[in-house]
C-alpha cells in the first residue's frame, strides 16, 4: 500500500523564555480536544510548507512570522482519527510581528515557559520529540512515530548536528 500521508504544519512561537500554545478546548468531537499543541495545520493544494506554516500562524493567531526555521519533521503512521497517516514539518518561529489574541477557534492561547512545557496535556508521543525542537546541539532531526490505536507504536530518529558540533 502506498504511503500518501496528509502534509501538516506544526510551528513553536518563542517570544523570550516563553513558548505560545494552543489549548485545544473550543470544538466538540475535536481529537486533540484538552491537548496543548503548537499552532500550524494541513497544507493546503499549491503550497509550500512556509507558506503553510505563515498562513497557519496569520489565521491562529494574527501574527505574521518574519523568522522561521525547520527544526524537523516527523512521519506519523496512523495518527489521525481514522488511522489516516501524517508527515509534519516542525517549526520555530522566532520573531514576528502581530500580537496573538487569547483565542482563536480552536481554544485559548497561552505562553507558557519552555521549561513547563512537558507538564502540560499533550499528545503521548510529543514529550518524546518535543525536547528536539528547541535542543541546541541538534541542527534538525526526523523522525517516525507510528501510531496504534491512538498510542505511539515506537520511535525512529536521524539527527543532524550542527556545524563544528563536538561529541
Amino acid at each position: 500500500m502506498p504511503y500518501t500521508p496528509i502534509l501538516g504544519t506544526l510551528a513553536y512561537v518563542v517570544r523570550g523564555d516563553d513558548v505560545l500554545m494552543v489549548h485545544r478546548t473550543a470544538r466538540d468531537g475535536d481529537a486533540h480536544r484538552g491537548k496543548f499543541n503548537g499552532l500550524g495545520g494541513k497544507v493546503e493544494a499549491g503550497e509550500d510548507v512556509v507558506a503553510c506554516i505563515r498562513r497557519e500562524l496569520r489565521e491562529e493567531a494574527a501574527i505574521e512570522a518574519t523568522s522561521v526555521r525547520l527544526r524537523g519533521t516527523i512521519s506519523w503512521p496512523g495518527f489521525g482519527a481514522g488511522g489516516e497517516d501524517w508527515f509534519g514539518f516542525i517549526f520555530i518561529v522566532d520573531a514576528f510581528t502581530g500580537t496573538p489574541p487569547e483565542a482563536n477557534e480552536e481554544g485559548t492561547l497561552h505562553w507558557v515557559p519552555r521549561a513547563e512545557l512537558l507538564d502540560l496535556p499533550l499528545w503521548e508521543g510529543d514529550y518524546t520529540w518535543l525536547p528536539l525542537v528547541f535542543d541546541a546541539e541538534v541542527a534538525q532531526f526526523h523522525g517516525v512515530m507510528p501510531y496504534v490505536d491512538g498510542r505511539p507504536d515506537g520511535w525512529e530518529v536521524s539527527m543532524l548536528r550542527p556545524a563544528g558540533w563536538q561529541a
